[in-house]
């Protein structure tokens, strides 16, 4: 389906076509029509869909041709993370370019004159705040923030909020709404927990599931079976045979992230490291350090997992198995895009057995296993079945349980855990990069779509394109 079937403003049809939106992907094709109608909606579909478009689009229309007034705050938009707030008000930028409608996004981790550009964009109005719940919160407890007359409330990535302990801040901004309005809630999952919030904060919704894609074919999937001891001389081993330029590698907690950039780094390679401790102006350094290939590696937890879009990743690595199979999915998703190939490599621990035999069963194929170096002797057998009883318990010689932290085995003098040699026998947008049109090129998308629409003729290209954005 086309976007001028089910969008009938101009002007943001001129937007489209500008920004090469041409037909609708599944979640926007069955999302738009409810939200134009005023319906609430849930939605379950995975980053990557063009869920951002999903319900931008349909809320600009209603602003524009339902005449909205201008003085005061009209939609709020809730996201989990700073970079995801940033890149939902860009798109909400180029959609609305032709349009009187207004956006701010609101975040933390800035300096005083950001602070002081939120804090007047609120007092005076604007029709589309996205937001994080902290940052948002904190403006509503300096009381110059009147959120009485917001006629839109949308939640995005919703699961990952409520990973983050957000449900409180949520239910105190949700307090602050008015009853009467139009609320959407987007989620890659659909937890019981999530299920819960739809039911105490939707009215008679509908409801669209778009099924968990698989990975893109053209991503190499591959697993070490190995001892937790043996992960970080794995990965030394990857480097020092690969002259890798691009990698990500993921770890489940910040601790980890900065040990293993510490230690990469000793080791004379481009690393830094990516979690929520750092704030927005090293975030931002970070990433174009990254994008201009003056760092090699990012070492991260799964803040990068989700809403950043780079096209030439080489390869993902995943030190930790992630905790939700979905997760797997979204990581490994930030290689092999725009059409390019791309690797991606999980250590797996013998602890990590449960959780990547669910991946596997998402997948619906098993992921080849690589036989480790001989230098690093034996891995643990990999067993597909879960042990007699569904314990998780370790053996001693793969290192069984162990503190946190605990990565070589080794301990030093003054009781901190470090990285050390492994010894298996005693341990475990659619448009965010978007061409320019040709100059003198005028915008007529009402010619466009009826030159190219021929029965049975539909741009696959134009809708890969469109498949591209990265919420």
């Amino acid at each position: 389906m086309r976007f001028d079937e089910i969008l009938s403003n101009d002007d943001l049809l001129d937007a489209l076509y500008d920004m090469h939106f041409d037909e609708c992907t599944p979640i926007q094709e069955q999302a738009i029509p409810p939200v134009l109608e005023g319906r609430d909606l849930i939605a379950v579909a995975q980053t990557g869909t063009g869920k951002t478009a999903a319900y931008l689009l349909p809320v600009i229309e209603k602003l524009v041709s339902d005449g909205w007034p201008t003085d005061c705050v009209n939609c709020v938009v809730m996201a989990p993370t700073r970079e995801l707030a940033m890149q939902i008000d860009q798109q909400m930028q180029g959609f609305s370019y032709f349009l009187p409608v207004s956006s701010v996004a609101i975040y933390g981790g800035t300096d005083g004159s950001t602070y002081e550009m939120q804090r007047k964009s609120l007092k005076q109005g604007v029709d589309v705040v996205v937001a994080t719940p902290g940052r948002l919160l904190a403006h509503l407890s300096m009381g110059y923030v009147d959120l009485s007359k917001v006629g839109f409330f949308i939640l995005d990535e919703a699961d990952r909020m409520l990973d983050m302990g957000f449900l409180d801040d949520i239910m105190q901004i949700i307090g602050r709404l008015p009853k009467e309005r139009q609320t959407l809630l987007f989620s890659a999952t659909m937890p019981p927990k999530i299920q819960q919030l739809a039911k105490n904060v939707l009215t008679d919704p509908a409801e669209v599931k778009i099924a968990v894609s698989k990975p893109a074919e053209k991503i190499h999937q591959m697993a070490y079976i190995c001892y937790e001891p043996q992960k970080l001389s794995l990965i030394l081993g990857l480097f020092d045979k690969s002259d890798y330029k691009k990698v990500i590698i993921f770890s489940g907690s910040k601790q980890k992230v900065k040990e293993l950039s510490r230690e990469l780094r000793r080791k004379g390679i481009k690393a830094a490291e990516m979690h929520s401790d750092l704030d927005q102006n090293n975030r931002e350094d970070v990433i174009l350090k990254f994008k201009a290939g003056q760092v090699n590696v990012l070492v991260a937890t799964d803040i990068m997992a989700r809403g950043i879009d780079i096209d030439d990743i080489e390869l993902v690595i995943n030190f930790d198995v992630p905790r939700e199979a979905e997760d797997y999915v979204h990581r490994i998703g930030r290689t092999a895009r725009a059409d390019r190939d791309g690797s991606a490599i999980t250590l797996v621990s013998n602890m990590d057995f449960p959780r990547f035999r669910s991946i596997e069963r998402l997948l619906e194929k098993e992921i080849e296993k690589i036989p480790l170096p001989e230098e690093l002797g034996n891995g643990p057998e990999y067993s597909t079945t879960p042990p007699r009883g569904g314990g998780q318990r370790g053996n001693r010689r793969g290192g069984g349980r162990r503190k946190h932290g605990n990565y070589s085995g080794n301990n030093s003098k003054d009781g901190k855990r470090r990285y050390g040699k492994s010894n298996p026998q005693k341990q475990k947008s659619n448009h965010a990069e978007t061409e320019a049109r040709p100059a003198g090129e005028k915008r007529n998308h009402r010619k466009y779509y009826h030159r190219h629409r021929s029965p049975g003729n539909n741009s696959s290209s134009a809708s890969a394109q469109n498949k591209k954005e990265n919420n």
